[in-house]
């Protein structure tokens, strides 16, 4: 029989830049609300976000001036490079190994780009080997934390016994935009910020939770739901009012059938870990899911204190699900560009 793959560690990193949503709001009123006439309609949803406070790849007054790619794929590298040391290394503690042990690395990001990629920038300082495979993956947003994790588990599949190390590492902070005077602009100021998150998979035996199934779901005709704009001045958010009625209409039905894909049922989860989009957004998921309202506390508490960041935001959900005991098997489900959903379930090790 073969050895299940197995999520050995689990560790998350945040930008030193603390910015508290009180702060973002004037500072948010300052640059745009003489320039945008619905700003103080809008102005609503940094009440509402759910969130406190997030952490952010650069100060608060860096925000004050226009910024071109250059900077922003400056202050990415830097950043992110910090980060990804950062995550990867404590995750790597927590499993017992060096970065000499990581047969492959996977990588996902869809807030910035270096090349070569960073894992390759970042090899010598973390000391990986020379064979080393590299798996860097753009473009899946705040879906990658599950997708990527279920291609980190399927190469630890294919590789017995290979450690497998995954790391999502997303800056949304370094797309803000003073010239974009649009609503999702400044939803998106209230709601994202930045951090990492890192895991060592590996089939054999120990670790935190089994990888049990992995799947996906892709909607047809639904491109302008989420996504970049990208022109000269960076990217420019795409992201539709329609998102929480969607998400909520769709959601269901596309995890049961990803679900039906590996021989299980909503019923047989007893927890959903759940990418928290935003408030609107936990409350459709648990309207999808048929859930008790209030139910995603973990995802709420999360949001709370980082904001959304993105692909790494479920993972910080998981860190703090496995804290608090996972159930005998639980789904990771977040949704992303595409636009697509993505599912991984875990059963508890014994």
């Amino acid at each position: 029989m073969t050895d299940t793959v197995k999520l050995i560690s689990l560790a998350v990193a945040a930008p030193e830049h603390v910015i508290l949503q009180k702060q973002a709001l004037e500072a948010s009123a300052r640059l745009f609300a003489d320039r945008f006439e619905d700003f103080r309609h809008l102005a609503r949803v940094f009440d509402s976000a759910g969130i406190e406070k997030r952490h952010a790849a650069r100060p608060l007054s860096w925000f004050d001036e226009p910024h071109g790619w250059q900077d922003r794929m400056e202050a990415y590298a830097e950043v992110a490079g910090g980060l990804f040391v950062e995550a990867a290394s404590c995750a790597l503690r927590q499993a017992g190994l060096e970065a000499g042990d990581v047969d492959c690395v996977v990588t996902v990001s869809s807030t910035g780009f270096t090349t070569p990629s960073l894992d390759a920038q970042l090899a010598r300082r973390m000391g990986f080997r020379a064979d080393i495979e590299r798996v860097p993956v753009f473009g899946l947003g705040c879906a990658a934390g599950v997708s990527g994790f279920a291609i980190a588990s399927r190469l630890a599949q294919s590789r017995p016994g290979a450690v497998v190390l995954f790391i999502s590492i997303e800056l949304c902070t370094l797309a803000f935009r003073l010239d974009e005077l649009t609503r999702p602009n400044i939803i998106a100021t209230a709601l994202f910020g930045d951090g990492a998150a890192a895991c060592v998979l590996r089939a054999g035996g120990g670790g935190l939770a089994e990888v049990e199934s992995t799947g996906e779901h892709l909607f047809p005709d639904t491109l302008d739901i989420m996504g970049w704009k990208i022109d000269d001045g960076g990217f420019g958010i795409v992201l539709a009012q329609s998102l929480p009625p969607f998400a909520e209409r769709e959601l269901g039905p596309a995890v049961t059938t990803i679900l039906a894909r590996n021989g299980l049922r909503p019923e047989d989860i007893g927890r959903f870990i759940c990418h928290p989009g935003g408030m609107k957004v936990l409350a459709a998921m648990e309207s999808a899911l048929s859930l008790v309202p209030g139910t995603l506390d973990h995802e709420r508490a999360v949001l709370a204190e980082y904001g959304n960041m993105s692909s790494p935001t479920i993972l910080f959900v998981l860190e703090r699900a496995i804290r608090a005991g996972l159930p005998e098997r639980a789904a990771m489900i977040a949704m992303g560009p595409g636009f697509s959903a993505s599912c991984v379930t875990l059963r508890r090790v014994a």
